[in-house]
């Protein structure tokens, strides 16, 4: 075998041990999953007991991994309970906010927002709740098998590319919508079946009413862009009540509102079919 042949192959076993260490060695599958409703998965996240807790090392947030029981069934959950509030906040990259803002409330107001829109399929099932004296966003874990860039290190191509693709215009649009300054490829989980999901907005729901970057909103789900549309003021703020402040709610409907533009431009420009599925 060729030096650079060896190398490849080390690559994607050091990709896949690492992938075993962030995840646990007896990580569950699809084929573990209860069959539950949401309302169902709520109750299980507010109601149950936390067995067993490790401290994930991945991500900015260093969520728990909490193993819950109700004395009938088992599951994971992530809680994160970050809650960082600063009138003047400057990154690495010297990005400069106001009213700064990282706090596991966004992934609450997220999953809420989602279940508004129809991409409830894309966000867990979110709550909050207080453990070991610390209130906190408690997310129903995902199965997942990889992240994003665990995907492409491996260099995994989709088994359907069109729904593959499809996939990633909704994460586009909702990032937009939520103006998430910390999306990336590890908080991008992908299931068995390719399903993608979307995690850790705790820097998501900035101020702004323009949004960051419209070059990747080229197709848009039909029926989303009609939820968009739909999109309530009054409904968003009671759906998030505690989670998000007014300004962080009239921030979302502006963006909505540019959103919607942008594609209507682009559907006068190319046609329905070429813009819309």
């Amino acid at each position: 075998m060729s030096s650079r042949r060896c190398s490849q192959v080390l690559g994607v076993v050091l990709c896949l041990a690492a992938a075993n260490f962030v995840r646990g060695a007896q990580e569950p599958s699809l084929r573990d999953e209860p069959n539950l409703t949401d309302e169902q998965k709520e109750a299980f996240l507010l109601n149950a007991q936390v067995v067993n807790s490790v401290q994930i090392s991945k991500g900015i947030t260093h969520p728990w991994r909490l193993t819950l029981s109700d004395g009938t069934l088992t599951h994971d959950a992530a809680f994160v309970n970050i809650n960082v509030s600063k009138p003047y906040w400057k990154g690495a990259d010297e990005r400069a906010e106001i009213g700064f803002r990282d706090t596991y409330h966004f992934n609450i107001a997220a999953r809420k927002l989602a279940e508004l829109l129809g991409l409830g399929d894309m966000v867990p099932v979110t709550v909050e709740r207080k453990w070991k004296g610390e209130r906190g966003a408690l997310s129903w874990w995902i199965p997942w098998k990889w992240d994003e860039e665990m995907r492409r290190k491996l260099r995994l191509p989709p088994p359907d590319v069109d729904a593959w693709n499809n996939q990633i215009y909704r994460v586009r649009v909702f990032t937009e919508l939520v103006y998430d300054t910390d999306r990336n490829l590890g908080n991008q989980l992908i299931t068995e079946d390719w399903k993608l999901w979307m995690i850790d907005f705790t820097r998501a729901f900035r101020l702004y009413h323009d949004l960051k970057e419209t070059a990747g909103l080229t197709n848009c789900d039909r029926k989303l862009l009609e939820k968009l549309r739909q999109l309530d003021k009054t409904e968003l703020l009671a759906k998030t009540k505690g989670q998000l402040s007014k300004g962080e709610v009239e921030a979302v409907m502006a963006r909505r509102d540019k959103i919607v533009e942008h594609f209507q431009k682009l559907i006068a420009e190319k046609g329905e079919n070429a813009v819309l599925y």
